[in-house]
């Protein structure tokens, strides 16, 4: 889309366009071999000339592509790589935010512009001129790439991608500076924008779509091999065990929000109604119910016991809708936190032991596998964290199939008719109040199911770890990620979750940071980083490209399965 300073600028510099981007590209890619400051301590060494760190390969890396793009814009390339000037204000963008950040981290932490080398201007000029530059290229249609690549090479770019995802995922969790890792999800965001920008995102969608048992598969493999990256760090696979625990949590919560259209702002009582089911039947010593039975019938009930508490919960509050729904909800989930602290025995019966809750849980025991042993496997040591790790990517495994069955089922069509005009959805025959409940019960019990395993990774249970903030998350998770997919809460889930714990540095800004992330997001992209078709249209539905551009991704996806089933 051009804007009026495109316009303004094409027409004043529209000569001089292609070779200024192309000296600001190599500006970009000359200064990530520049000196950057003289302390050894930052950012992973830019002290030295001719010997990047880290983040100035990044640097250099988009410098690279930069040039890429220009040359190829100019040249018989163009046809293997289309979608050049796109392409090339992508890195623009990209470039002048690694670079400032990077820029802004040297004069926070050392005090002053004074700290900076006169290496580090070369790329941040660079990435303004060509920034300026490529908005003055001539604007082309979206790029579309026409390989003709056999189906075993599509397969290799599968796996190839998964690989990188998984690797670039690995890096990331080992930043412990938090300059570094947030340059890093820039950089990886610049990559994914610039891909999409020259077509290679969507000619990988294809291939996914082409080959969805294979990608299932990698996906698997690249997600049990995680553990083995992180060279038996506890810390790093602690955060991946809250990032699965909250990601099957926020799928439960994408039934009721993403499909049925219900905003429910108490959800994270149903996770608690599961932890405290799984503490007050395990073994530990402060459990207040004498019954032991095994822990899947523990999982069981505990799953049980949330969904009543989603009908209990539902059967009256579900008559009303949209802000009222969302106070009754709200409501619900206070009530649950302060009914917890008083059953301790003096305000009710001793069930929690109050705000002191429920500690000294034990760990899990298999078939005398014991999750808080460490094992090795391969040579290499996964401790206790890796080992319910596991286990909770086989129940956030589960978790996906249910969803995924329930989204194509005639429930799942009737939920998303609710959503999208519950008047014509009841005079279409749909029990409104019938499929509302059982969205309220069915993500009820999948959180319920996520808490008692919660309970014996946190080792306690306490009030005060279901409070009104995290049910926030929760729905920022799902509505950030993409409502009603499953691809986009997992993602949306892993930022949220990962972004607190790497950001400690920022200390009292994190949640001013989260504010600025939901409004840049929705003003950008509302429907969600990976959004449904149906989400993009109603929420763009002024795009008339859009629009094409997704008619045209549904009839190749039909054509795709005629021919499936042509060859079966």
């Amino acid at each position: 889309m051009t804007t009026k300073l495109d316009s303004f600028l094409q027409a004043r510099f529209g000569k001089l366009a292609w070779p200024l981007s192309l000296v600001g590209t190599l500006l970009v890619l000359l200064g990530g071999f520049m000196r950057w400051t003289y302390d050894r301590s930052l950012l992973g060494d830019v002290t030295l000339y001719f010997n990047p760190a880290p983040v100035q390969y990044w640097v250099i890396a988009l410098g690279a592509i930069g040039v890429l793009f220009l040359i190829t814009q100019r040249t018989g390339l163009r046809r293997a790589l289309p979608g050049g000037p796109a392409a090339v204000r992508a890195t623009a963008i990209f470039s002048v935010i690694v670079v400032w950040m990077m820029l802004a981290s040297i004069v926070i932490q050392l005090g002053g512009l004074v700290n900076l080398e006169p290496g580090i201007a070369v790329p941040a000029v660079g990435s303004l001129l060509m920034l300026v530059a490529s908005r003055a290229l001539p604007s082309e249609p979206p790029a579309k790439l026409n390989w003709n690549v056999p189906g075993w090479a599509q397969i290799l770019m599968i796996a190839a991608a998964l690989a990188l995802a998984l690797f670039a995922g690995a890096y990331l969790l080992n930043q412990d500076d938090g300059w570094v890792f947030v340059g890093f999800m820039v950089f990886v965001t610049g990559l994914v924008l610039i891909c999409r920008a020259f077509g290679l995102l969507g000619f990988l969608n294809h291939a996914f779509v082409d080959y969805r048992r294979v990608t299932l598969l990698a996906a698997v493999v690249a997600a049990f091999a995680f553990p083995f990256t992180q060279n038996g760090s506890d810390a790093n696979m602690s955060i991946a065990t809250q990032v699965l625990i909250f990601a099957a949590t926020a799928i439960g919560l994408n039934i009721v929000v993403g499909l049925a259209g219900l905003l429910d702002l108490g959800y994270i009582a149903f996770l608690g109604s599961g932890a405290y089911v799984g503490a007050m039947f395990s073994n530990s010593a402060f459990a207040t119910i004498g019954w032991h039975p095994p822990f899947l019938v523990v999982m069981v009930f505990g799953a049980v016991v949330a969904a009543c508490f989603g009908l209990i919960i539902g059967s009256p509050t579900l008559r009303v809708s949209g802000d009222y729904l969302a106070i009754v909800t709200l409501a619900f989930g206070e009530i649950f936190r302060l009914t917890m602290n008083n059953l301790d025995g003096t305000n009710g019966p001793n069930l929690t032991h109050g705000p002191n809750g429920i500690p000294s849980i034990p760990d899990l025991n298999f078939f005398g596998f014991d999750f808080g042993q460490p094992h090795t496997v391969f040579g290499i040591v996964l401790g206790r964290f890796a080992n319910y790790y596991f286990l909770l990517l086989v129940l956030v495994g589960a978790i996906v199939l249910a969803f995924a069955r329930l989204n194509n089922s005639r429930i799942g069509r009737g939920w998303v008719a609710i959503r999208e005009d519950e008047r014509a959805a009841e005079a279409m025959g749909i029990n409104i109040f019938g499929l509302k409940l059982l969205a309220f019960a069915g993500g009820a019990f999948l959180a319920g199911l996520a808490g008692t395993i919660k309970a014996h990774h946190d080792v306690s249970v306490t009030p005060d770890q279901y409070q009104f903030l995290e049910s926030a998350f929760l729905l920022a998770a799902v509505v950030l990620g993409g409502m009603g997919t499953v691809g986009g809460v997992l993602l949306g889930a892993t930022i949220l979750k990962l972004l607190p714990e790497k950001l400690r540095f920022f200390a009292d800004y994190r949640l001013l940071l989260f504010g600025l992330l939901l409004v840049v997001m929705m003003r950008f992209r509302p429907e969600g980083m990976i959004a449904s078709r149906r989400r993009q249209l109603e929420l763009h539905e002024e795009d008339e490209e859009l629009a094409t551009e997704l008619d045209t991704q549904v009839a190749d996806t039909e054509l795709t399965d005629q021919v499936g089933v042509a060859k079966a």
